[in-house]
């Protein structure tokens, strides 16, 4: 038998929408009832319900994906026991095979034969006729995700980024304001297209923090490491101090220690509801990699007092 993807001409990584949008098709095209001129239509709607019967069953188009189970739906290994039974016979009379006609082909009768006025489809079972109707109704599609690498410079500036979904499609989004990193955001019907006039589903954006070389987030707050020479430690001094919207000038005290940072307030990240975190900048006083004798000496002559 042929490859079922190849019978319903979808793709291996077809969803279960497109497999099952296929196959309403294709029936459609060549049901008996609709080809009573074309003797090989029988063949051909056969050969679509085997099809279907393992793409349209999640763990049945597993089995063939693994190689398990061969294009006919029977085991690659099956082997007859010694009382004659073959262990694939039940799937086969599960399909339609030779032990009777497929739940497919009495769902189409069903409602091909009400469309010709009577016929098989009137002498279906109300369960079977009530099935298709549920599977010809129309479906919510699937929904999509994605996830979308932002810079913490980004948020600040507005808060737009370009995000290309799964499904292929682009779309530039308003983040959320205070969104948080691994915060997740749905877009109403940008997912993959319903069937039988369903609605879209939506897609499902993951937001992620890109690492910032300078600073680390903490909530709202950002924390940053700055280098202080010994001077500007002891004596005070005025140095400059990165942001994300641009560097600014930041008062370093007298004898500072490094102990406690110091603040530049509303500089951090948006917050929900209004208003910003803060920078919190934590000297870290540095010496000379060179070495300084003037400051070497004083600091001996300090010891020995």
């Amino acid at each position: 038998m042929r490859d079922p993807y190849d019978v319903l001409g979808v793709v291996r990584s077809a969803s279960d929408a497109d497999i099952k949008k296929a196959f309403r098709n294709l029936a459609k095209k060549h049901h008996p009832d609709q080809n009573q001129n074309n003797p090989k239509a029988q063949e051909a709607f056969s050969e679509l319900n085997s099809a279907y019967e393992i793409l349209g069953d999640k763990e049945k188009r597993l089995q063939f994906d693994r190689g398990e189970i061969g294009a006919d739906g029977k085991p690659r290994f099956a082997s007859f026991d010694a009382h004659g039974f073959d262990p694939s016979g039940f799937a086969a009379r599960g399909r339609g095979g030779a032990a009777g006609p497929g739940v497919f082909d009495d769902f189409l009768s069903d409602v091909l034969g009400q469309a010709m006025g009577g016929g098989a489809g009137t002498r279906s079972s109300g369960f079977r006729r009530a099935a298709f109707d549920q599977a010809m109704r129309p479906t919510r599609g699937e929904d999509v995700s994605a996830t979308v690498l932002v810079a913490l410079e980004d948020i600040v500036d507005g808060g737009k980024v370009r995000v290309r979904l799964s499904s292929g499609k682009t779309l530039d989004v308003t983040l959320p304001e205070g969104v948080v990193d691994g915060q997740q955001m749905r877009l109403k019907g940008q997912g993959l297209a319903g069937t039988a006039g369903g609605p879209a589903g939506d897609a499902i954006i993951t937001v992620s923090f890109q690492p910032h070389p300078d600073f680390r987030l903490v909530g709202a707050d950002l924390h940053h490491d700055l280098a202080v020479s010994l001077e500007d430690a002891a004596l005070g001094g005025r140095v400059r101090v990165p942001t994300l919207e641009g560097a600014v000038d930041l008062t370093i005290p007298p004898r500072t220690t490094g102990l406690k940072p110091l603040r530049l307030r509303g500089k951090g990240m948006p917050i929900k509801g209004g208003g910003r975190g803060d920078v919190y900048v934590t000297p870290r006083i540095i010496l000379p990699e060179s070495g300084d004798m003037e400051l070497e000496a004083f600091l001996k002559a300090r010891r020995k007092r």
